[in-house]
Formats: C-alpha cells, sequence, structure tokens
C-alpha cells in the first residue's frame, strides 16, 4: 500500500526539521523548556505571528487542542465548533476529558467552514440550567475540508462571539498551508483569537506542536497544568528543534507551498482526465473527490491508501515530500477506474 496521500501524517520529517533535530542533540542543554533552543523556536513563532505571546511545545495537537479548550471554557460549559473539525470527530473526547466535562456543540457549514446564521443562532439560545451554554468558539485554519477562511470571514465569525465574552481558539494544525494560500498569520491576533494551535507535524516536524497564548493571563499555572497532563517534555528540545528548523530556514512555508501545489495538479488532472468531481474547494493541500465505493475499493487494490471522509467524498492529502511524479501516477490510476 502506498501512503503517498493517506494524510500528510504519513510523511516523514522534512530535512530542516530533521537536520536541527540532529543538531539540538549535541552536547547538554537546560531542561523542561528552559533551553535556547526552545527560546528561539518560540521567537520564531512569535516573528511570524507579529504578536507576544506565551509558548509551550507539546507532544500532540489532539492535547494542544484539548488544553487550549479547557483554558477556555469551564466543566458546565461548551465549545462551538464546526461539526466536522477535529475536536469534534477524531479526538475521542479529548477536550471534555482534559477540561473536565467540557463539551461540544457542533454547527454546520459548508465546505468546514461555520455557517455565521448558525452561529449567531447558537450565540443567542437562551442560557438554562439543563444544558452546557457556548464559553467559546473553536475554528480550524485551513479546515478539515482543505478550505482557508478569508480575514473578513474569520473577522464576521470571530466578533459576535467577542460580543458575547466569549473566548476564541484556533486549531492551525494546517496553518502553514493556509499561510501558503495567503492567509496573513499577523491578522490572527488582531482578530482577537485568544489561543491558538501553531501546527508543526504536518507542516514537516515530528509529532510536536506548539501552544501559543494571545491572552497571557491564559498563561497562568500553564506549566502546572502540562505537567498534569503529562505534555511536559524533560527533554523540550527536541520537541522546539524541529520547528527552528523548518522556521529558521523557511521550509514550513515553503513545503506548504509545494503541497499546495501538488494538491492543485491533482485536483486538475482529475477534472481533465476522470468523469469524477470534487467535492470541495482545493485551496490548500487537500482534495475531496466524489467517488463510488466500487471506485474507491479499485484504488485500494490497486495499492493507494486513500480514505472516505465524514461527507462520503474521497480524501488525498499532499505533504512537503509528495512528488510530482507520485501525482502523475494517482492520476493514471485515476483514469484507469
Amino acid at each position: 500500500m502506498r501512503y503517498d496521500f493517506g494524510s500528510d501524517n504519513t510523511a516523514g520529517m522534512a530535512p530542516a526539521a530533521l537536520q536541527a533535530l540532529i543538531e539540538a542533540n549535541d552536547g547538554f542543554a537546560r531542561a523542561y523548556g528552559s533551553d535556547e533552543i526552545t527560546a528561539r523556536a518560540a521567537d520564531q513563532i512569535r516573528r511570524r505571528l507579529d504578536a507576544d505571546a506565551e509558548i509551550r511545545f507539546v507532544f500532540s495537537g489532539t492535547a494542544a487542542n484539548a488544553i487550549a479548550l479547557s483554558m477556555l471554557a469551564w466543566p458546565h460549559e461548551a465549545v462551538l465548533a464546526h461539526h466536522a473539525a477535529h475536536v469534534c470527530t477524531d479526538e475521542t473526547g479529548a477536550p471534555g476529558f482534559f477540561g473536565s466535562g467540557v463539551g461540544l456543540i457542533g454547527l454546520p457549514g459548508f465546505s468546514g467552514k461555520i455557517d455565521l446564521v448558525t452561529l449567531n443562532a447558537a450565540l443567542e439560545e437562551p442560557e438554562v440550567g439543563h444544558r452546557q451554554p457556548p464559553a467559546a468558539l473553536s475554528l480550524t485554519q485551513s479546515t478539515e475540508y482543505g478550505t482557508v477562511y478569508t480575514e473578513e470571514e474569520l473577522r464576521h465569525l470571530i466578533e459576535p462571539v467577542k460580543l458575547k465574552g466569549c473566548g476564541v481558539h484556533m486549531d492551525g494544525a494546517r496553518l502553514a498551508n493556509a499561510a501558503a494560500a495567503g492567509f496573513d498569520l499577523t491578522n490572527i491576533a488582531r482578530l482577537g483569537v485568544d489561543v491558538l494551535v501553531f501546527g508543526g507535524a504536518k507542516a514537516g516536524a515530528n509529532c510536536t506542536e506548539a501552544i501559543v497564548m494571545f491572552d497571557k493571563s491564559l498563561a497562568r499555572r500553564i506549566d502546572n497544568r502540562l505537567k498534569q497532563a503529562g505534555q511536559t517534555a524533560s527533554k523540550a528540545r527536541y520537541l522546539a528543534a524541529p520547528f527552528l528548523g523548518l522556521l529558521e530556514s523557511g521550509a514550513w512555508e515553503d513545503g506548504a507551498a509545494h503541497a499546495n501545489l501538488m494538491a492543485q495538479r491533482l485536483a486538475d488532472g482529475i477534472l481533465a482526465g476522470s468523469s469524477f468531481i470534487l467535492a470541495h474547494p482545493v485551496e490548500a493541500n487537500a482534495v475531496f473527490v466524489r467517488m463510488p465505493p466500487a471506485a474507491h475499493q479499485r484504488l485500494n487494490d490497486m495499492g493507494w491508501a486513500c480514505y472516505r471522509f465524514d461527507d462520503g467524498s474521497v480524501r488525498f492529502v499532499c505533504s512537503w515530500a509528495t512528488t510530482v511524479e507520485a501525482v502523475d501516477e494517482l492520476l493514471d490510476a485515476i483514469s484507469r477506474v
């Protein structure tokens, strides 16, 4: 089975990330995140966001999202999110676990983007003692369906949430792909996002993400919270070093731009050389195709790993490591299917 397009998680570490990890292994360094490598990596993130923020590196996106949401909602409250968001569909209740009972309220919207009308309706629901009221909004950039929110779209969603006194979280597992698609990272803090998960793993790092707290009051006792959650790395330089390598070299952006370009090549080839149609706009590094189960099975039988997603479409994901040759081989297979 070939996993070239199974997920951007199936690719290895980008060379710049791996080299930085090797270099970080040389000699001794202070433990628990007080080392120079961690500080430099955090500074690189602040520079891209053009914001002063508290930053911590953790072992997974699930932990980063769940811990971030637990900062924004009490156990008797809930978080609003798109119903297909990773926090709703792929984290096994982790927000509720880390948040001691925090709930999730799934909202609809085309191609992974929350519908503004339904968001406003949820915010206007009367608060009663028998259900968890919303205390925060979770946004995903780029979305689970490979689309990218514009600054204006985000502003329209965030403003009513802020007027209600609620917090805002952004899941940026594929933030690099959104940036490569033209999204200005400096808008995140300016729009009022309180806490961001700055993606590393899907951008070419190992299994590591960064929690970015624009609202520094959220960082009160953050190290105690992370330690209790098993997310404090004694040798923290190994979490930060891949970020440092990607960011100092520019590979974080370059790899995402390449992934987006490969996704567009794949999408164009599918439209030109097959009878299949696309289920969602291709704006980042994912391509979703309307494909009958029999055709999907034939692709799998031919050795191509691709997965049926929540909406019934088949998902193909490109990464920093996707090659033109692999895209063209897949297109040939799809045309034969």
